[in-house]
């Protein structure tokens, strides 16, 4: 098993008074030779947005884009019709493909809201646009992982789909307990992202906004040392 760490404050960080982001990769204007992405995952970005502001309509294509609220709400709108409002535990994709437009707001006019987002590259270019959001009980699944994304041609039953072959987890777990993840499709890496609480991954400990990328492993083991909100994203690591 192969196994690099990547502390909370070694992020690229911005601070445009209206949105304080944390970019795990490069984006914008920082650039790290080193973080430009892991496998297909390109971009993970740890955003707090004000009150009453956001990200304005702007454009992506061939790119699968998942969002997920972490505090408060954001309002969605885009090109193709859709709008709505996404909290914690929903999950929202898009598959950019031939392209689209889009907007995401903080909901609150009082509030800030806090959302990552995550940007992975597709496996086949030029697709129809489509949107996808889901709500998750988290909660009802303690202990455990809930995937929240697989595959177009591997659907896991109750998650929402991309253009990829990843998948995406997410878990509340108590403190004092251990789970096993299993790599599901051989050759991917798994990104571990540690939203809250205390982690073990071997001999290596993750603190809050702390993330490991693994390899060349088809199954480890996390230690929870701490009540902990857990993010593992599995990508390929070559298209």
């Amino acid at each position: 098993m192969k196994t690099a760490l990547y502390e909370a404050l070694s992020r690229g960080k911005a601070d445009f008074g209206w949105l304080k982001a944390n970019f795990s990769f490069s984006f914008g204007n920082y650039f790290d030779p080193k973080k430009v992405q892991f496998g297909m995952l390109r971009v993970l970005n740890d955003d707090t947005i004000a009150a009453g502001m956001g990200f304005g309509t702007h454009p992506h294509e061939n790119m699968e884009i998942i969002t997920i609220p972490l505090e408060g709400g954001l309002k969605h709108r885009d090109s193709m019709g859709n709008e709505g409002v996404i909290g914690f535990g929903e999950v929202q994709v898009m598959s950019a493909g031939t392209g689209i437009q889009h907007s995401e707001m903080n909901a609150s006019a009082t509030k800030q809201a806090k959302t990552l987002q995550l940007w992975v590259f597709p496996e086949k270019d030029g697709v129809t646009p489509r949107y996808d959001q889901k709500s998750f009980e988290l909660e009802n699944s303690k202990n455990s992982l809930v995937t929240v994304v697989s595959p177009e041609d591997k659907k896991v039953e109750g998650a929402l789909w991309v253009y990829q072959q990843t998948y995406f987890s997410l878990g509340i777990f108590d403190s004092n307990t251990s789970i096993r993840y299993d790599v599901k499709i051989v050759k991917n890496g798994v990104y571990v992202f540690l939203l809250e609480g205390e982690i073990t991954i071997g001999d290596q400990t993750l603190m809050p906004r702390d993330a490991m990328g693994i390899t060349e492993v088809a199954a480890f083991e996390i230690h929870f040392k701490k009540d902990s909100k857990l993010l593992l994203v599995e990508v390929p690591m070559t298209q």
